[in-house]
């Protein structure tokens, strides 16, 4: 039925998968060390690789890129430990084709694994998996970093960890969260998202662990909160980073016990709800500028997702702007100009300002064209275009001018240095004096350079040359000393 190699150095874990496997009808190799794999490996090629994370000679990370690089239809699955699962993570990135933690508590899961692996048609799988994708507006695109955070978002969705969701605001981190709740085992449940930075402490709190009646002013019944709400489904936590320091604490009881009382109860409650949290803010950053709760970090980083900008990934612009064109119903169609222009365009407000936009122009354009022309785009993205280009024609005219000049006056400095060197009767005062003024020059070049890059700001100037104002006025105004003093 297939070849399957075992690596593992608990010896009970090798001898029991070997003994599952191998009543299951499979041909199976086991290994204990990185010196039993790279004995076994050129034996005979393998269909299926159950390799541990940490063996006593050698990573297991190493075996899997060896396998990958040397047999990559191989599929693999990674054993680890709980506090392994980040190391498991990443072996996905590098081509693993899942894991499983130990101890096991599913026998059942495992046998259904390595069969769906060796068995199942992946093209199925893969089918179902942007299929879903496409159901809920996340367009993937033709990025190849799109297409990875794809794939490790529907292995790690059937797993049981919390996921923590990067990237700029309008990327589409709740869709991206909506997509590992429905590919996970949680969709028959609820999915509720909060907005962490949209609310007061007292009323978040309120939202996130409900109240008794009484509680506070306004608290005129009892009131369940989002924690119960999702028992056994997903809660989305969005800009979690905007939570205050005391519910960070509450947060992270809740995801260590599972436990939490309401606002005004002593009944402690328990919920069974997977946590996926987004941030726009770089939280490890956070926790140094003592911002954000260090453990906190540890527990819902289990499963880091970056969703990059849209202005990394144009070249997905027009899949964009036909999605929503077909979602909007309408037969209308940009045009190759008006496609030119939007992927010119820095889009700060990343997918959501795109969308906004498509809205607009299908309301302005509808029943009097086809053909959305660039006069219906917005009036900031046309200017956006056209300053952008005049001001890459203004500094290349800008450069050009000035290289001319100072060529121009390293020549008159350089016959002027010559006539000194060549007169027996000049002095090494004439030299210094000599080689000040070019260094005088050359400074007031650059200083003069950067004042017409920032439109005359001298603030920006000084920034932009790591100097400050005071040495700014000094290069311009100054005479006769150097500008090193």
């Amino acid at each position: 039925m297939g070849n399957i190699l075992i690596i593992d150095d608990e010896r009970e874990v090798g001898n029991f998968l070997f003994y599952l496997l191998t009543s299951k009808g499979f041909n199976v190799s086991l290994g204990y060390n990185g010196k039993d794999f790279q004995h076994l490996v050129q034996q005979k090629n393998y269909d299926l690789a159950m390799i541990d994370v940490k063996l006593p000679d050698v990573n297991g990370i190493d075996l899997l890129k060896q396998l990958k690089l040397e047999n990559p239809s191989c599929k693999v699955i990674v054993m680890t430990g709980y506090s392994t699962v980040k190391t498991a993570v990443e072996a996905i990135k590098f081509g693993a084709n899942d894991y499983i933690e130990k101890p096991f508590d599913n026998i059942d899961e495992i046998e259904k694994l390595v069969e769906h692996l060796l068995v199942s048609q992946p093209t199925l799988s893969q089918h179902d998996m942007h299929q879903l994708a496409e159901n809920l507006g996340f367009v993937v695109g033709n990025s190849t970093e799109m297409k990875h955070l794809l794939t490790l978002a529907y292995k790690i969705a059937k797993k049981n960890v919390n996921v923590l969701i990067e990237g700029e605001t309008g990327t589409g981190k709740e869709v991206l969260a909506h997509f590992i709740h429905q590919a996970s085992g949680r969709k028959s449940h609820p999915f509720v998202g909060i907005n962490c930075g949209a609310l007061s402490e007292s009323l978040l709190e309120s939202e996130l662990f409900g109240h008794e009646k009484g509680a506070f002013t306004g608290a005129i019944k009892e009131r369940r909160g989002i924690f119960e709400i999702a028992d056994k489904g997903t809660l989305f936590l969005d800009e979690i980073g905007e939570a205050s320091l005391a519910i960070q604490v509450k947060l992270l009881r809740v995801l260590e016990t599972g436990e939490f009382m309401r606002i005004g109860d002593e009944t402690i409650r328990r919920t069974n709800t997977r946590v996926i949290a987004a941030s726009h803010v770089n939280l490890a950053e956070a926790v140094e500028n003592k911002r954000f709760r260090e453990d906190l970090l540890y527990r819902i980083d289990v499963v880091k997702l970056i969703i990059p900008p849209l202005r990394e990934r144009k070249e997905d612009i027009p899949l964009f702007l036909s999605y929503y064109l077909k979602k909007y119903n309408t037969d209308l169609s940009f045009s190759d100009e008006s496609i030119k222009l939007l992927q010119e365009y820095p889009w700060p407000g990343n997918i959501r300002e795109l969308v906004n936009m498509v809205k607009l122009v299908v309301t302005l354009a509808d029943g009097e064209t086809t053909i959305i022309t660039p006069s219906y785009l917005p009036e900031k993205i046309r200017k956006y275009s056209h300053s952008s280009i005049l001001g890459k024609e203004l500094s290349t005219n800008i450069k050009r001018n000035q290289l001319i000049e100072f060529d121009d006056y390293l020549s008159t400095w350089a016959a002027e240095m010559k006539q000194i060197w060549e007169d027996e009767e000049s002095t090494f005062d004439q030299v210094i004096e000599c080689i000040k003024q070019l260094e005088l020059f050359a400074g007031k070049a650059y200083v003069r350079r950067a004042l017409q890059e920032t439109m005359g700001n001298r603030k920006e100037a000084a920034q932009k040359l790591n100097i400050s104002i005071r040495k700014l006025r000094y290069i311009l105004n100054e005479k006769g000393h150097s500008i090193a003093e």
